[in-house]
């Protein structure tokens, strides 16, 4: 597998080169959320507003009222948790074009629930006029920042950092909206999102050589979400429909989807992997994946319970995978 190192904060430096409209704005985690490039590049269009997500979140929306397009760099968890009032009132009423990296989404930090966004997805879907998008790998971690830019509007990205593996062909990049297909088979429809698609993957491929067939949609574009297809394989599909995320079970994806069913009257069933609603510990990404059910095992696992067979499947049979440790130079994971 291969894997590209701080795609985000080298590919901002060049993006950024002639937009003077761009300014970023960082909550004193600048080189943890790859900030530091653009500072060094551009420090007149750099703005550390320390620790006050509120004040920033305001700030932000002066500055797009002006003409600005403010790009707000720090932990996922801070945005929405801390300034939430702040985006409701000065980003998304007046349709602001806000756009807001949220880094470490999910469980992609050890630094227990005080640091991970579980519940960003949706808590920020219910604001009208938001987008919510999510980066899966290092190509849409670059091909993020275009489509956030074009957008008249606030945006909100569940980026990626640090080491990211490509997943993904170059010449087919992420686009709004769209969701990439990237199996097809009658028994289940499967819809991933994030780090949770490397893990579809790895279990699809191995389902389908014990002759269990998956149609398999990567959803890059959380908000809006607007699939009548998707919805047509779910219900042409044999057992239904499987989401799996980085987040709750409750208003993520999984919940996106059984919306989505239930006003087209599709009657077949949805099993949704996730954090079933608990926090999580401290841990290592790994460890947590594995322990709160958000991986390919997982996943195998329940395609088992429903079918009421046993494929001897282990982790040593899925393909490779790459993680990073979790104090890397890259900070992958760690704060």
């Amino acid at each position: 597998m291969k894997i590209r190192t701080k795609i985000h904060a080298e590919h901002l430096v060049k993006w950024s080169k002639n937009k003077p409209e761009i300014y970023l704005l960082s909550a004193d985690l600048t080189s943890s959320c790859e900030a530091d490039l653009f500072r060094d590049a551009y420090p007149d269009r750099f703005l550390s507003m320390g620790i006050a997500e509120q004040n920033m979140l305001a700030f932000a929306g002066g500055m797009a009222r002006q003409g600005f397009i403010p790009l707000i760099h720090t932990f996922a968890v801070f945005i929405y948790r801390r300034a939430y009032d702040q985006i409701a009132m000065s980003v998304a009423y007046p349709n602001l074009p806000v756009k807001m990296f949220g880094f470490l989404p999910g469980i992609l930090t050890p630094g227990g629930a005080t640091h991970q966004a579980i519940e960003d997805v949706s808590v920020m879907r219910s604001l009208p006029n938001m987008t919510i998008l999510e980066s899966g790998d290092a190509g849409e971690v670059e091909a993020v920042l275009d489509i956030a830019y074009r957008i008249d509007g606030p945006v909100y990205i569940r980026q990626l950092r640090g080491e990211v593996p490509i997943l993904f062909p170059r010449n087919e990049p992420m686009k709004l909206g769209k969701p990439r297909m990237l199996s097809k088979g009658s028994d289940f429809v499967l819809l991933t999102s994030g780090i949770c698609t490397e893990e579809g993957m790895r279990a699809v491929a191995a389902l389908q050589d014990r002759g269990v067939y998956l149609t398999h949609y990567h959803i890059s574009t959380l908000k809006p979400f607007e699939h009548p297809d998707i919805v047509q394989a779910i219900a042409e599909s044999r057992y239904g429909a499987i989401t799996l995320e980085n987040h709750s079970v409750i208003g993520g994806l999984g919940s996106i989807v059984a919306e989505c069913m239930a006003e087209a009257g599709v009657g077949k069933k949805l099993r949704r992997l996730g954090l079933q609603d608990t926090f999580a510990h401290g841990a290592s990404r790994r460890y947590l994946m594995r322990e709160y059910g958000l991986d390919a095992v997982a996943l195998i696992t329940l395609v088992e319970e429903v079918l009421h067979e046993r494929f001897g499947i282990t982790e040593q049979d899925l393909s490779e995978t790459y993680t990073p440790a979790v104090h890397s130079n890259a900070k992958a994971e760690a704060l």
